[in-house]
């Protein structure tokens, strides 16, 4: 397999560096903006030729087929659309575009794979995130669930998967993994906690395994959060709300010149929650950020992060003990759950412009992480007498490393190629699950040991545009070493598996104008098993495939109405259930889901935008006889509407909807996850420098199950397990005060 994937990707790169030789008539260019900023992935399009680019880290470009006299029009999503006059005898031009109030007039249709990140832009432009829980919500389609005091990962749930709390999105921050593998808690846990809401710039998705690019975990999709380079004015701000909860965060502008960039920011939030045993939820994050111009070729980024956070937790509530009387919705049956985290995490990047359309990108970053969770799904169903309390931790180092090369294409045929590669290690140490009393005693230790996993990766990307297609072919090679020293056995010698998965992708994009693109994705992705299982034999498959295509379109009919539809398959080779309080992973054999994503945007008029996403999936197990076959927690219908108001000055504030209709909690469907409507709401008023606002959540107060589970658990005063929803109540109305001052 090895020596096909090098053959393969050696004859990609043979065919770009081929082509690049090829002579055209070329023009380059540099786009900044007012703060001489490079202006990341603006689009550049030639209204004579056609021929269209994007700006690089550096803000460069460079365009083929393009003559002096020829008009560049430059634009991107928060600026001014811009015309150029090419100059050939200038080889560099350089453009200011000036920011903008936002309006979907002034966005284009790019002729490129990343055309639907333009939903996302529009999102942080006209609903900028408030919380972390909020963050994921900016992708189409994504919902998310709470089950556990506020500091566990969120549950995860897009396009017909219930994706627990990461098995199958990739998760990244700037490049820096999120995914756990092989977590103490289950298979890709994602904790996006540590990121703090105000520092991000945008999102970087794509749905479907269709992006060289990515890999572990990428079947559903992916997601990459973008942090600010810089901020324009230092930032104080204060919330207050209901349930003793209160957040304070800083942000703070160290430098802002044309060479150098440097803020901080720190954030402490802590609150109770609507629940009858006091949540005593607290969390503190920072995060730097440092940006320099080392020359006019290079430039270096620094991030660092930390957080700390601690909890505790009522947990999962059984139906029936909320019928009967013995607890209320916001009761518990054991409130001594709970637990604590902390991460941090250091990045270096370092960017250089090797010529004229190329680029090579180095990232290296390290995080130290530890887990410790406290947890009781069952009751007394194990054991009667003290119940069944158990814990999770570790202790971990993941670091690794990644690299690219970007080149254009020269000659008559116009596009680019990338080509990179990927290091990761993960370090995994005191990996336990133990049965405990009370948080203090431990009873048995059921797993304890070490893992220590190694994913190596190289890719190629090619992109090739031919007047209105683009072609884009991508190959894929993984390289995984799973290692378990199971330290509950008195051998000291640790197992390892080695294997290795290539993928290909296909995207085949129609870009019939600026207003209309038609897209053909094709793709094989993958998630990993639990190195645990793996070095056991306990999985039926180590790296099964998930084979997909999208084919859709996405469209402006006018200038203030964006709309993208997508009629989608996806088929996984094996899916995994983990059963954290037995530590096993149980696969659940072949699926296939299918499904149709509708999104639109519109803007009413200057200051007033309406948006929808509606998203419609059937999940099938493909193993299971009719009748049997749901995917238990799989959605099939969900709607995400709101309406805001978006000001730089004067009122400001948004309504926003989100439905998540009935699904089987089983196979056989004979219990339901019930479905829910939530209405949430924000004002609030711009004074310029100083803001005022409130934000309240479930404006209706109407009863909903964040999120449910069908468990069997046994009552201290039960004779026999029942099997039915335990679940998590979702918030009440809950009513929070902003005020915020810039400076």
């Amino acid at each position: 397999m090895f020596r096909l994937a090098i053959s393969t990707i050696s004859l990609l790169l043979c065919i770009a560096i081929h082509v690049n030789t090829l002579c055209a008539q070329q023009h380059s260019g540099i786009i900044t903006d007012a703060y001489n900023q490079a202006i990341i992935g603006a689009h550049v399009n030639n209204v004579n030729s056609l021929s269209y680019a994007y700006s690089d880290e550096f803000g460069r470009f460079v365009i083929n087929q393009t003559n002096t006299g020829d008009t560049l029009l430059i634009s991107h999503v928060g600026f001014q659309t811009t015309a150029l006059i090419v100059d050939i005898s200038d080889k560099a031009q350089t453009v200011e575009l000036k920011e903008t109030d936002f309006s979907l007039a002034e966005v284009i249709i790019s002729p490129n794979l990343d055309a639907l990140h333009i939903l996302t832009d529009i999102n942080v432009q006209i609903q900028p995130v408030n919380s972390s829980q909020e963050v994921l919500r900016q992708v189409p389609g994504l919902f998310i669930g709470q089950h556990a005091g506020g500091g566990k990962a969120e549950q995860i749930f897009l396009r017909g998967f219930d994706i627990d709390h990461g098995t199958d999105i990739a998760l990244t921050v700037d490049g820096l993994p999120i995914n756990m593998v092989s977590h103490a808690h289950g298979q890709g846990y994602a904790d996006l906690h540590f990121i703090i809401p105000e520092t991000i710039d945008n999102l970087d998705f794509g749905k479907g395994p269709y992006y060289a690019d990515q890999g572990n975990f990428n079947t559903a999709g992916y997601v990459d959060f973008k942090t600010k380079n810089r901020v324009d004015h230092s930032t104080i701000k204060a919330e207050f709300g209901q349930f003793d909860t209160q957040r304070i965060l800083g942000l703070f502008n160290l430098a802002h010149s044309s060479e150098t960039q440097s803020y901080i920011a720190a954030e402490y939030l802590r609150s109770d929650g609507p629940f009858e045993s006091p949540q005593n939820f607290d969390r503190f994050n920072f995060f730097g950020s440092y940006q320099t111009d080392l020359s006019n070729t290079d430039e270096l980024d620094i991030n660092v992060s930390y957080f700390t956070s601690e909890w505790d937790a009522s947990g999962q509530v059984p139906q029936r003990a909320i019928d009967s009387g013995q607890i209320t919705r916001f009761g518990a049956i054991d409130d001594t759950e709970g637990g604590n985290t902390s991460r941090a995490n250091i990045q270096l990047t370092h960017r250089k412009s090797i010529g004229e359309g190329a680029s090579l990108t180095h990232q290296l970053f390290y995080s130290y992480y530890d887990f410790r969770l406290f947890s009781n799904f069952t009751f007394f169903l194990n054991d009667p007498i003290n119940g069944d309390q158990i814990r999770q931790e570790e202790q971990r180092s993941l670091y690794g490393l990644n690299s690219k090369l970007f080149k254009t294409l020269g000659g008559d045929i116009d596009g680019n190629w990338t080509a990179g590669i990927q290091l990761r290690v993960d370090d995994s140490d005191d990996n336990e699950l133990a049965r405990t009393l009370n948080r203090t005693t431990t009873l048995n230790s059921i797993q304890f040991g070490d893992v220590n996993e190694l994913n190596l990766a190289g890719y190629i990307d090619l992109t090739l545009n031919f007047g209105d297609w683009t072609i884009n072919p991508g190959l894929r090679l993984d390289y995984f070493n799973f290692g378990y020293t199971d330290r509950l056995v008195s051998s000291t010698d640790g197992q390892s598996v080695s294997q290795s998965i290539l993928n290909p992708k296909l995207n085949i994009l129609y870009n019939h104008s600026a207003q209309l693109q038609g897209y053909l994705k094709l793709g094989r992705g993958f998630h990993s098993n639990d190195s645990r299982v793996v070095v056991a034999q306990e999985g039926e498959e180590i790296l099964p495939a998930a084979l997909g295509f999208d084919i859709g379109a996405i469209w402006k009919p006018s200038p203030k109405l964006l709309l993208n539809g997508a009629f989608w398959y996806l088929f996984l080779e094996q899916e995994f259930v983990y059963v954290g309080d037995e530590g096993i992973v149980e696969p659940s054999g072949r699926t296939r889901r299918l499904g149709v994503d509708i999104t639109s945007r519109l803007q009413l008029n200057d200051w007033l935008f309406w948006n929808l996403d509606g998203n419609y999936t059937y999940a099938r197990s493909i193993e299971s006889t009719d009748g049997e076959d749901l995917i238990p927690l799989a959605p099939i219908f969900t709607i995400q509407s709101g309406i805001h108001v978006v000001q730089d000055r004067g009122i400001y504030g948004g309504l926003n909807l989100r439905h998540l209709a009935d699904r089987p909690a089983n196979e056989d469907n004979s219990i339901v996850a019930d479905g829910y409507t939530v209405v949430d709401f924000n004002t609030g008023y711009n004074f310029g420098a100083l803001d005022i606002g409130i934000q309240i959540q479930n404006v209706l107060n109407v009863e909903w199950n964040e999120t449910q589970f069908a468990t069997e658990s046994r009552l201290l005063e039960e004779s026999t397990p029942v099997e039915e929803i335990h679940l998590t109540p979702g918030a009440p109305f809950f009513i929070k005060g902003v005020i915020q001052y810039r400076f």
